[in-house]
């Protein structure tokens, strides 16, 4: 298994997306050549699976999106929707937002995180991203999907974006908790995950 970093990929410059895929890219080429590739994406990386997968050197075996937002059926993704656009623009200053956590009201974010401790080692790793990251569209290839895929939801607000992977015809399963529950039970996650992904491949 391996974890890209992504902390720098805001400061490569526009297109985001490209320094987003290039960066798994390189961290897929790290895996060893009998090890099947799944991709396994959380929150707002879900959108940047399709060139992920069409960037990868290695055929794909299948994605999983933990919690996670989906690229669109066809054409661009918008990686943020008008809405949230209207909500983040005021939080810019000097074109950067602040840290993601502090976009959200206390009573929100401390129930994510296991201890304050863990919330600590997060935050200094959160980025001060651009707003312009917000407001790219990433392309969606075609057949970038053309392999199993499935939706490992969590909760709240993520229920219709798991409805909608079910419609796609993908499998989803579900882990009752907030968004960073895999901070919360790693066990649990990480169980559920590799259950979900063993059949795309005999050794995942």
């Amino acid at each position: 298994m391996v974890v890209p970093s992504l902390v720098g990929v805001a400061e490569t410059g526009p297109p985001y997306w490209r320094s987003v895929a290039e960066t798994v890219s390189a961290a897929i080429d790290q895996l060893p050549q009998d090890q099947p590739v799944v991709i396994v994406a959380h929150s707002n990386a879900g959108l940047f699976v399709p060139v992920i997968v069409e960037a990868a050197s290695r055929e794909v075996a299948g994605c999983l999106f933990v919690d996670a937002a989906l690229p669109s059926r066809s054409g661009p993704t918008p990686v943020a929707p008008p809405e949230l656009l209207d909500f983040l623009r005021p939080k810019a200053v000097g074109g950067r937002l602040p840290q993601w956590t502090a976009w959200w009201e206390e009573s929100d974010v401390v129930p994510m995180f296991p201890d304050a401790q863990t919330r600590s080692a997060v935050s200094a790793e959160q980025p001060r991203l651009p707003l312009d990251y917000y407001e790219e569209l990433v392309p969606t290839p075609v057949g970038w999907d053309d392999r199993p895929c499935g939706y490992l939801l969590f909760g709240p607000p993520y229920e219709p974006v798991a409805e909608d992977a079910a419609k796609r015809g993908w499998a989803v399963d579900h882990i009752p908790g907030r968004h960073l529950h895999q901070l919360v039970d790693p066990g649990a996650v990480t169980e559920r995950i590799a259950a979900m992904t063993r059949e795309w491949s005999p050794k995942v």
